[in-house]
């Protein structure tokens, strides 16, 4: 197939660090290495592409400078628009495939000779927007949030709430598919883990508010009045990174601390092989949706899991009652310590099972497997 992969959101760089932007790259390269060509079209490139991707084209419409607000968000809305022109004049293309934004249009031709299209939703954006970061037109977003969820024939939700979010919205009953996150079984695989007292507590990720950061660096420390030989390795940046180092400054827990900031998507992988428990302390359980990578990736690397009690982590990380990890209550740091040390005993048994999961039920190819089914009859494979 001939594949437009839409990505008009300013705020997911496609070749950038962010989970988003690793989530655009893996769902390219898994087309592709399914015998499909795949055009990038995106607001913000966020970089140079992987050698592995260095030869897909890609369109970019880069935002201009503009002051946040309603001047933002009519720039956007502009940017959004001529994107989706450059998709249609680009065709013919047999599926466009487009990553929902706040002001997402619906790329794909809506004449009845139009390609087949899948609208990827990760999130509820008019209320995230709304309540994080501000949002001067909601009722227009929400308009046209119905409109792209009206026009595509596919509908795919990373999460139950999502999907329950979809049809709420203007999608289809029939056309909503929970298919949450994958991982790349093949470039992520466990390694063998040197023997010996001392261990590794990990988290990769963004160092957002709700992302229970500042939870992992209070039970970190209890942790490490317990135990000469753990250590904390904490990867990625984010707008509370600032806190959580000073807060380990406070602590005097420098020594036993590595804060790496961000670090391309490779280097997070190897990361995941310095680790022997890795740790998903969500701290808002209102925050229900996620769908989050790291878990996916720290399962195929074979880590034993801890993670809060929110959204779907249960049915993930405990199917068939044979856990690959434990749950905690959110932001409790009692727990996270007991859910911590449980997961340093059974580090062998639950990393097996984890990795297990990865592979049978969570790849990449998985998802991609899933999509293509939910396509109308007819459309190419």
């Amino acid at each position: 197939m001939r594949i437009a992969y839409v990505c008009p959101d300013p705020g997911v760089p496609v070749f950038g660090t962010k989970g988003s932007s690793v989530h655009v790259r893996e769902l390219v390269r898994t087309m592709r290495r399914h015998g499909h060509e795949v055009v990038l079209y995106c607001l913000r490139r966020g970089g140079e592409a992987p050698p592995d991707l260095a030869d897909v084209a890609v369109t970019e419409l880069p935002l201009p400078r503009t002051a946040a607000g309603l001047e933002r968000e009519l720039a956007i809305r502009d940017r959004v628009r001529q994107l989706q022109q450059r998709v249609v004049a680009d065709g013919p293309w047999d599926l466009v495939h487009e990553r929902y934004a706040l002001w997402s249009a619906g790329a794909a031709d809506r004449g009845p000779d139009g390609p087949p299209s899948v609208l990827e939703v990760n999130a509820p954006l008019p209320e995230e927007a709304a309540r994080h970061r501000g949002l001067v037109q909601r009722e227009q977003a929400e308009a046209v949030t119905r409109a792209a969820l009206a026009g595509a024939d596919v509908v795919s939700a990373v999460s139950d709430p999502v999907a329950d979010w979809c049809r709420r919205s203007g999608a289809a009953p029939q056309a909503v598919l929970t298919v949450p996150n994958g991982v790349d079984v093949h470039r992520i695989r466990p390694v063998v883990r040197r023997a010996g007292p001392g261990w590794t507590l990990g988290f990769t990720g963004t160092f957002r508010p709700w992302h229970g950061t500042g939870t992992l660096v209070e039970a970190f420390a209890v942790l490490a009045r317990r135990d000469a030989g753990v250590r904390l390795l904490m990867v990625g940046d984010g707008p509370q990174l600032p806190a959580v180092r000073q807060r380990v400054a406070e602590l005097g827990l420098e020594p036993r601390v590595e804060l790496t900031g961000a670090l391309p998507h490779e280097e997070v992988v190897a990361s995941l092989g310095r680790m022997d428990v890795a740790v998903a302390p969500y701290d808002d359980p209102g925050q229900d949706y996620f769908s989050p990578l790291k878990v996916f990736e720290y399962l195929a690397a074979g880590l034993p899991v801890v993670a809060s009690d929110v959204g779907q982590l249960r049915e993930l990380l405990t199917p068939g009652g044979r856990p690959a990890g434990c749950l905690t209550a959110p932001g409790d740091v009692d727990a996270l310590v007991r859910g911590c040390e449980l997961a340093r005993r059974q580090a062998a048994a639950w990393g097996v099972r984890g990795r297990q999961l990865a592979v049978e039920r969570h790849s990449w190819d998985g998802v991609w497997s899933r999509l293509q089914q939910a396509l109308p009859l007819g459309a190419a494979r």
